[in-house]
């Protein structure tokens, strides 16, 4: 397939739903990433959603693979590959390899809110509560003020870091309780 479209991917998707096959729709999204020509989505994108169906399907070596094929194309994509391939290597146990990663996005100061979103979760999953928690608030500084989902999962999960920090309601945690 040369042209990809948003629908055609969603369609994909809702398959992946009824049948719960993570590899097959995997291999299928790496096929379309490859022979991919244009389309209303990136090929980095397709990729992206390759890799985050391998973790999926408990493949994570391939799911590497195919976060770092969206690195290498750099086509436009909602979170940083870097943050997948972060995620995947504390997966495979590759724990220093992962931090340098983490450590490389913010270093090079182009980090979004959803990246920083990606990145804090993956710090709290893998036990970093100060460093998710500086990711998070960091992510809300990207995302700005007003409402939106990613600022509102950026909230969520600082609170939730907060918390298990032990650390007191802040200006930011208030947030939460505000109307919207």
């Amino acid at each position: 397939m040369a042209h990809v479209t948003r629908e055609q991917l969603d369609r994909l998707l809702e398959q992946v739903l009824l049948n719960d096959d993570h590899g097959a729709l995997a291999a299928r999204l790496d096929e379309l990433a490859h022979g991919y020509a244009s389309g209303d989505v990136s090929r980095a994108a397709i990729f992206v959603l390759a890799a985050e169906e391998w973790r999926q399907a408990g493949q994570p070596a391939r799911a590497l693979e195919s976060f770092q094929r969206a690195l290498d194309d750099g086509g436009e994509v909602t979170v940083d590959p870097r943050a997948g391939i972060a995620d995947t290597l504390f997966e495979l146990d590759r724990p220093a390899e992962a931090r340098r990663l983490v450590e490389s996005i913010k270093a090079d100061g182009r980090a979004d809110a959803g990246t920083a979103l990606h990145v804090a979760e993956t710090l709290l999953a893998y036990g970093d509560l100060a460093g998710a928690h500086e990711w998070a608030t960091e992510g809300l500084a990207l995302a700005g003020a007003g409402s939106g989902s990613t600022r509102d999962a950026l909230l969520r999960t600082r609170y939730r870091i907060r918390v298990d920090l032990g650390l007191p309601e802040d200006d930011l945690d208030a947030l939460l309780d505000a109307p919207r």
